[in-house]
């Protein structure tokens, strides 16, 4: 079966393509729509812009949409017009995202593909989060922590390469100041540099991390396909 994917350049809507593969699906093609700002409760801010690098090295084309408000509704108009552009364009049949948790979320995407006659894929949904977080790690995903908004997650984090031992740390630090070790909840944003998928990995040449004290951001500046890794 032909799929879009909804990608925002995270971990999770990455290894939810790399899962459908896995599965045997097909996956034509890329569908991010840019928020307007990190208000969103339905789409992923940080490092958006970038996607389009990443699908360069992914092989898989993209379409997307930049929006003026943040309000869901204009969200989901804007993903509707775009899965429609994906089912003339490609001939998709179904849309998997990396949704692991929020009823909310699989509820708007399980609306907008009824009302177009496409199936949902969710590998991700419902996953155990210790079981994930480690799948990542063993899978060669290297993905990086754009941004951190949670007691227990300081600048230190920021623009670091998660290894085994980083979800390690990250496991007692969810336990000891409660927030979610997959950031389901928004307590981290990532950024994938390297996975099985990529034709070339990412290198980040100019970067800047800004930091207020409890929440920080790290913004990629510049950033290139490192060619000669392959």
């Amino acid at each position: 079966m032909k799929l879009a994917a909804l990608f925002s350049g995270g971990k999770d809507s990455t290894y939810a393509i790399y899962k459908a593969k896995q599965m045997g699906y097909d996956v034509k093609c890329l569908i991010t729509v840019f928020p307007k700002s990190s208000n969103s409760h339905l789409l992923h801010f940080h490092s958006i812009e970038l996607t389009k690098l990443q699908s360069k090295t992914l092989k898989i084309p993209q379409l997307t949409s930049t929006l003026d408000s943040d309000e869901s509704e204009e969200e989901m108009n804007a993903l509707k017009i775009l899965l429609e552009k994906a089912k003339q364009k490609f001939q998709i049949e179904g849309l998997v995202h990396g949704g692991i948790s929020s009823e909310f979320q699989k509820k708007c995407f399980e609306k907008i593909c009824m009302e177009n006659d496409l199936k949902i894929v969710t590998p991700l949904w419902k996953i155990n989060t210790n079981e994930y977080m480690n799948d990542l790690i063993n899978s060669n995903f290297k993905f990086i922590l754009t941004s951190v908004s949670s007691d227990g997650l300081d600048q230190t984090w920021l623009g670091k390469i998660i290894s085994a031992d980083d979800i390690s740390k990250l496991n007692k630090l969810s336990s000891k100041y409660r927030f979610n070790l997959n950031f389901e909840g928004g307590e981290a944003e990532t950024f994938v540099v390297d996975c099985p998928l990529y034709a070339y990995p990412i290198i980040i040449n100019k970067s800047k991390t800004i930091w207020d004290g409890y929440r920080g951001r790290f913004e990629i500046e510049v950033a290139s396909l490192d060619s000669n890794a392959r």
